[in-house]
């Protein structure tokens, strides 16, 4: 994953720089990697409609390549596109997607995009948090750790340890209800 990552990276990079043949290249490589992402994520039924969101989706690329934070990684960027376009195709078609049960594992595999765009995602909503109120969340909340041990760590009362992080989840909810889809 980090070597597609670092490729893909670099010749975006090189093509946002003038680049034109990374550009063609970059474009290329995501199309194959898109037709297997909507295909796994439509069915097989729906290769039509699969060719034309690996278009709308490059053309989205396309359109937003400007937008793109050259500091953040580009995999997860992308994939952002390519989700909301997918998520746009059910919505206009009305569309459920349904597996069969005999493909029912396909849909718990661990999709290690998916992972690398929650925990940016999640990493770029708690930079709004203040840094110890973050530490705390980051802590208890995703790592696991007990009230007791954040408490013990960060010199605070378990009492002081619960209210921060009880006002830094209203906070970054709040935050969540602000923002639009």
């Amino acid at each position: 994953m980090a070597m597609l990552e670092s490729r893909l990276r670099s010749l975006m990079l090189a093509g946002l720089a003038g680049d034109a043949a990374s550009y063609r290249l970059v474009l290329t490589e995501l199309s194959r990697h898109l037709r297997r992402y909507f295909l796994r994520r439509m069915g097989h039924d729906l290769a039509a409609d699969c060719e034309d969101l690996v278009q709308e989706t490059l053309m989205a690329l396309h359109a937003s390549r400007a937008t793109y934070d050259t500091s953040r990684p580009f995999t997860a960027w992308f994939h952002a596109i390519a989700r909301y376009k997918l998520m746009d195709y059910f919505r206009q078609s009305k569309l459920r997607p349904t597996v069969p049960i005999d493909g029912i594992e396909g849909l718990f595999a661990d999709d290690e995009i998916d992972a690398a765009t929650a925990r940016h995602d999640m990493d770029r909503l708690l930079e709004t948090v203040p840094a110890q109120m973050r530490g705390l969340i980051r802590t208890v909340k995703i790592e696991g750790q007990s009230i007791a041990d954040a408490a013990a760590c960060s010199g605070l009362s378990e009492s002081a340890v619960k209210v921060s992080i009880h006002r830094g989840l209203k906070a970054l909810a709040a935050r969540l209800r602000r923002q639009p889809e």
